[in-house]
């Protein structure tokens, strides 16, 4: 059975980092300094659990009066269930409902189809962040307001 849960501050993190620590830091070798910051403190955060196992996580940071998606993740055992792609459509509905006219966010580009897919547009050039080759990718909501 597949559930999602909701945090906001205050809350416990440990289910989205453990889910983060498995795919950035072990996984993918990205420095444990880099992959938990001040944002996650004031960032909204939803993970998904399978048969109450925190399998997925991502979260939103609004700042400045931009809402940038970010911290994506699916413990690889869990991938190809359409979990992230749960997990970025509950993120961007959620960054709409709060007034959003757009959502940013710094796509790995080995998964900048899987964006593409769910209706994110590339812009600018590629760029490293912590080793890996990154693209920034907006979604704007439709005219319906639905996103996608």
């Amino acid at each position: 059975m597949i559930t999602t849960k909701w945090l906001t501050k205050g809350e416990d993190l440990s289910h989205a980092y453990k889910i983060r620590e498995e795919v950035f830091i072990k996984e993918q070798k990205v420095p444990e300094e880099l992959e938990k910051d001040e944002l996650d403190k004031t960032a909204h955060h939803v993970v998904v659990y399978e048969n109450n196992i925190p399998v997925a996580t991502g979260r939103l940071v609004v700042t400045g009066g931009q809402y940038l998606l970010g911290r994506i993740a699916v413990l690889s055992e869990y991938r190809g269930k359409h979990l992230g792609d749960l997990v970025v459509r509950m993120l961007v509905r959620k960054a709409f409902d709060l007034g959003a006219q757009e959502v940013h966010l710094h796509a790995q580009t080995k998964v900048q189809k899987f964006y593409e897919k769910l209706g994110f547009v590339p812009y600018g050039e590629t760029y490293m962040e912590a080793g890996i080759e990154h693209i920034n990718m907006v979604k704007r909501e439709d005219v319906k307001g639905h996103c996608g």
